[in-house]
């Protein structure tokens, strides 16, 4: 099966959307969550565990598999999804954001809030610089042992294609909010000219590599909080195509302004065309994914469930609370009631608050389960809910719910 994308349901008043992806490993009813798994696993948990708990597909980490243990390797086991076991599609992103989280040193957040600083050498306090751009590509360190290393369009191209993901990310320059509007301009203009790159070492390669299935490929679209930016990167990444290859889907990327974050993604998907997916790239919470699918994504990825797991941080549907907690000691109850997840059928929040404070690895196995259960099923709920015409009905519940704790 080659990649192929169809919508099936709209919703009346906005640009929300429910399809299907369809890749050679099998197909994604959107909206849907894609788990990250970074290094070719969701950290503490089993592929088959991930399976179990509902997810359609997982996102790896171009920068840290070449790394570690090399794309070439993984092209020899047969590609990502065989190497971790993983039967069903797969996503890498292009190292793009690494150009941000190593050159600037900000934690991995996208919606940022900021004091209105503006500073094109922006570093985070405490950290050194790892990473530096320039028009043909960028230079960086390596956070494993400090070699220095190249990526380019055409060798994060050579990199995913040897990961061999149903679907990759072409190679940007991720900004923060912080840069200057000027900087701001001159990155979409540089991440444009890099886009139309990869579209011309992505046909060569598919050419290549003809024995191998069809790995589609999105365009990234930046821009920060500005509009006019915004708009004239997503129209010039809809239009662009090179040596007959042209953007599978879309990647809307880079720094956003939480409050504002449906405002800007309604700009971005006035500019796209209807018959090719959009990824919202970094975003979890919950306000987040309704505001995002009613301006019409139609899947996300983020660490972030799994993360705060590691840290005893548990979502529910009334809020977020740490289950290692003092009043959680004799809670002899689920992590959320009613919760359909392997822990939670099977464990308490005593139990887990135990794991936490003897230091048990078995405690973010548990709890990035249940993480994960949670976002997952909340994303299905809310296409659900918008192919039976209960989107409005279920935001406001749901968002009333969670955010009065």
């Amino acid at each position: 099966m080659s990649f192929s994308f169809d919508v099936t349901h709209r919703l009346e008043t906005s640009p929300g959307r429910a399809g299907v992806i369809h890749t050679p490993h099998g197909s994604i009813e959107t909206p849907a969550f894609i788990v990250v798994g970074t290094k070719a696993s969701v950290k503490a948990v089993l592929p088959e565990a991930v399976r179990d708990l509902g997810a359609q597909a997982v996102l790896a980490n171009a920068y840290h598999l070449y790394l570690q243990p090399g794309s070439d390797l993984i092209d020899e086991a047969g590609g990502l999804g065989r190497f971790m076991n993983w039967p069903m599609p797969t996503f890498t992103d292009s190292g793009g954001f690494q150009v941000m989280s190593l050159g600037a040193g900000f934690k991995k957040v996208l919606a940022m809030d900021t004091a209105g600083l503006q500073n094109d050498d922006v570093i985070a306090e405490g950290k050194t610089r790892m990473a530096h751009v320039d028009e043909d590509g960028v230079t960086f360190k390596s956070h494993l042992d400090g070699d220095r290393h190249r990526f380019t369009p055409e060798v994060s191209m050579r990199i995913q294609h040897e990961l061999g993901a149903d679907i990759m990310f072409a190679f940007d320059e991720l900004t923060t909010l912080m840069n200057t509007r000027g900087y701001q301009e001159s990155s979409v203009e540089r991440t444009h000219r890099w886009a139309a790159r990869c579209l011309g070492a992505h046909a060569e390669l598919t050419r290549q590599r003809a024995d191998k299935p069809y790995q589609a490929l999105f365009g990234v679209i930046q821009g920060a909080q500005y509009e006019d930016l915004r708009r004239r990167a997503a129209r010039g990444l809809a239009e662009l195509e090179v040596d007959g290859q042209r953007f599978d889907g879309f990647g809307l990327g880079g720094a956003l302004e939480k409050e504002n974050l449906g405002t800007i993604v309604g700009w971005m998907v006035d500019e796209l065309p209807e018959d090719r997916p959009r990824h919202l790239l970094g975003i979890s919470e919950p306000d987040d994914f309704f505001a995002a699918v009613e301006m019409g994504v139609d899947t996300f990825d983020c660490v972030n469930p799994s993360r705060v797991a590691r840290n005893a941080a548990i979502y529910t549907a009334d809020g977020r609370y740490n289950v290692n907690t003092a009043r959680h000691r004799r809670s002899f109850i689920p992590l959320e009631d009613g919760c359909d997840c392997y822990t939670c059928l099977h464990y308490t929040r005593a139990y887990l608050h135990h794991l936490f404070k003897a230091k048990e690895m078995l405690a973010s196995t548990l709890a990035t389960i249940h993480n994960e259960r949670f976002t997952v099923r909340l994303v299905d709920n809310i296409r659900a809910a918008l192919v039976s015409g209960d989107f409005h009905a279920y935001r406001d519940e749901f968002l009333g719910r969670f955010y009065s704790a």
